[in-house]
């Protein structure tokens, strides 16, 4: 391992960190998977420290893959198709839920006071 450039060191320590964190989370939930972990651990430092890289590598490109595509599923907020296809509601029930979420609004501004009112009473 190059341990003259500080940015790989960090990356081998994270990719090390999360195998290791996969590899514990696959023990708790198979035991099948538990007892290959534990037949690893016979291993020496090295070999285990290089298996979890491994594992952490694969792990990283994983959630990575899955955090791109739970945000190209996302719609954009720039993007004129992101527009609601409906107009948004006019009339008695626009004013209704005005009505309402003034009032939500008036009970959370109380709640506000009032906890406000109980630190400092708590503290004085």
């Amino acid at each position: 391992m190059d341990l003259s450039n500080p940015i790989k060191l960090l990356q081998k320590g994270f990719h090390v960190s999360l195998g290791a964190t996969s590899s514990l989370l696959e023990s708790i939930q198979d035991p099948r998977k538990r007892e290959e972990n534990l037949a690893q651990m016979q291993l020496g430092v090295d070999q285990v420290t290089q298996i979890w890289s491994e594992k952490g590598v694969v792990t990283e490109q994983e959630a990575r893959k899955f955090v791109d595509s739970l945000v190209s599923q996302m719609p954009q907020a720039n993007s004129p198709s992101s527009a609601p296809s409906r107009p948004a509601p006019t009339g008695p029930e626009n004013s209704q839920t005005q009505t309402e979420l003034e009032e939500l609004t008036s009970q959370l501004a109380d709640l506000r006071s009032q906890l406000e009112q109980d630190r400092q009473a708590g503290a004085g």
